[in-house]
């Protein structure tokens, strides 16, 4: 073989190799999920569902997609900045998170998308920053659900009480909006609060037992948040004070450890599928990264009203989901 035909040859060869390499490497998918706090069992739920989601779509797609989790251990505004800034550093595609505080977070967002990474939001938005979509339900709307239903739970009198979670949180402040607004077209019921707390199991559930100590006519609370509900070591002393009192609750959210108040006869939950903040995003983010399709601006989420009638199928659905739970329970 000539020389001059050799070195087409070995160019040839080189031109392929790297454009192997570079299809190889344009098939590789990195997403950092950045949660609120790892300490609230819904966000390791939404977790798990990025993580299914991307060993789905990659297998569907002749993709890798990578989910590095970035969650802090708190809720804490300024560690999600510096998740935001170390996913720009490892040169992720895209992050998927939701706020703490989204007036903290929108300008390391906005840093984040002019650094040439997508940014999608979910549960809590970000509406005044460069993320390209939203995946939540309207919270206006939960708040007046939740407020609706308890209604109906106590004969549409009586006082009630509202726990609002983080007051920094602009999805909880809607949902907070929502419950108030309803409340105002019952001239029977009398609504106190709201009542902030730091997003745990046992501040929450601390605050709801203040409360009840200090108003013995309460009938009722309206939960914008499953915190108080989640195993702590209030659990026993809120389940006795709540059964005591004959106290309806209506909450938010439907995890393996909030059914028994459904169970007990004491709540009615209106479930978000929190799996799915974890699915929807990362299928959101494959569409728009390697599918190159139009996505809506604002994706809804439907919340599922879960009381003793539906609490069997509930609870096999977040066994799908992974959870540690037998639906027989609940028969």
């Amino acid at each position: 073989m000539k020389k001059a035909t050799v070195a087409v040859f070995a160019s040839l060869v080189l031109a392929f190799t790297g454009s192997a390499l570079a299809q190889t490497a344009e098939k590789t998918l990195k997403i950092a999920m950045i949660s609120k706090s790892r300490a609230n069992p819904v966000f390791e739920a939404a977790h798990r569902g990025a993580q299914d989601a991307a060993r789905s779509l990659g297998t569907r797609y002749g993709l890798t997609i990578e989910v590095a989790i970035l969650t802090p251990d708190r809720e804490d505004a300024g560690l999600q900045v510096q998740g935001i800034r170390d996913a720009v550093r490892q040169r992720v595609d895209a992050i998927l998170i939701a706020p703490t505080d989204s007036s903290q977070v929108t300008p390391a967002i906005d840093q984040a998308v002019d650094a040439g990474v997508l940014v999608m939001t979910f549960d809590n938005d970000a509406p005044h920053s460069k993320r390209f979509a939203h995946y939540g339900p309207n919270d206006v709307a939960v708040g007046r659900s939740v407020m609706k239903e308890l209604a109906q739970q106590i004969g549409e009198t009586g006082k009630v009480a509202l726990l609002g979670g983080n007051e920094d949180a602009q999805n909880l402040q809607a949902r907070v909006k929502g419950v108030q607004s309803a409340a105002g077209q019952y001239t029977g019921i009398e609504l106190i609060g709201p009542f902030y707390h730091e997003e745990t199991a046992h501040m929450a559930a601390g605050e709801m037992l203040r409360v009840n100590r200090e108003n013995p006519d309460l009938k009722g609370w309206t939960i914008v948040g499953g915190w108080p509900l989640f195993r702590s070591s209030q659990t026993l002393a809120l389940l006795d004070d709540l059964t005591q009192r004959r106290l309806k609750v209506v909450c938010v959210d439907a995890l393996p450890e909030e059914l028994i108040y459904v169970d007990k006869g004491l709540a009615v939950l209106l479930a978000q599928p929190v799996y799915d903040w974890g699915t929807v995003g990362v299928g959101t983010i494959v569409d728009k990264v390697h599918r190159d399709i139009a996505v809506p601006e604002h994706i809804e989420m439907e919340l599922v009203r879960v009381g003793q009638d539906n609490l069997a199928e509930w609870a096999g659905r977040l066994r799908d989901w992974g959870f540690q739970i037998d639906p027989s329970a609940y028969q």
